[in-house]
């Protein structure tokens, strides 16, 4: 369906109270922000940002409802005859390989990764994003395997997904952080990457295969 003119005025009014916060973010710091003064800066009201927002930890990581679902994408995304570990894998690589800023591999990724690490507040919800992540891929895994509550298997082949998501950003992050260059950090974290799949034991990498139709 077409976006509705107040739909896109939504969308956009969204869109500019995330570039405002974030601009004044990167400037001067998270804690040292408050939500009045970005309210002045994109010249609405403080009630106006609490519409949109409902925390200023939402206002830097606006776009943490795709992370928390990505995982469980490339899974329900997979081909025929691929296990939910192999579709996790290979479009991780397909996103390092291409130098996606998707996974941090972006000029100004250092800044953001700065901030992040002078607020608590924003390492205590990045946190909560992970595990809101983890559940989702679990559900998702037992949905796509047909599992039941009491099979464990679920829970496990998502921690190791989890496990690999959340080592190759930390990697990415640290790396961005120390001044190095994107394409660098890229070739670099493909190896990662293979190392990590290595380490994945058999009934990971085929749990949830799907079968021709």
């Amino acid at each position: 369906m077409a976006e509705g003119l107040r739909e896109r005025k939504k969308r956009q009014t969204r869109q500019h109270l995330s570039d405002v916060a974030t601009g004044l973010f990167l400037e001067r710091g998270f804690d040292a922000v408050t939500i009045a003064e970005i309210a002045r800066a994109a010249d609405v009201s403080v009630n106006t940002v609490y519409n949109y927002f409902p925390t200023k930890e939402e206002l830097f990581l606006d776009r943490s409802r795709g992370v928390v679902d990505r995982l469980s994408r490339y899974v329900r995304a997979r081909d025929d005859e691929e296990s939910a570990a192999e579709a996790v894998l290979r479009e991780l690589r397909l996103q390092v390989e291409s130098v996606s800023p998707t996974v941090g591999l972006m000029e100004g990724y250092d800044r953001f990764m700065r901030v992040i690490e002078g607020a608590d507040g924003l390492k205590a919800r990045l946190w909560h994003i992970q595990q809101e992540a983890l559940s989702h891929l679990e559900a998702t895994l037992r949905e796509e395997s047909g599992a039941d509550e009491g099979d464990q298997a679920a829970a496990l082949v998502a921690g190791q997904l989890s496990w690999v998501h959340s080592t190759l950003m930390g990697y990415i992050g640290r790396e961005m952080v120390a001044g190095r260059v994107p394409a660098e950090v890229s070739r670099e974290a493909l190896g990662l990457l293979d190392d990590m799949e290595d380490l994945l034991g058999e009934k990971v990498l085929n749990y949830g295969r799907r079968s021709d139709p």
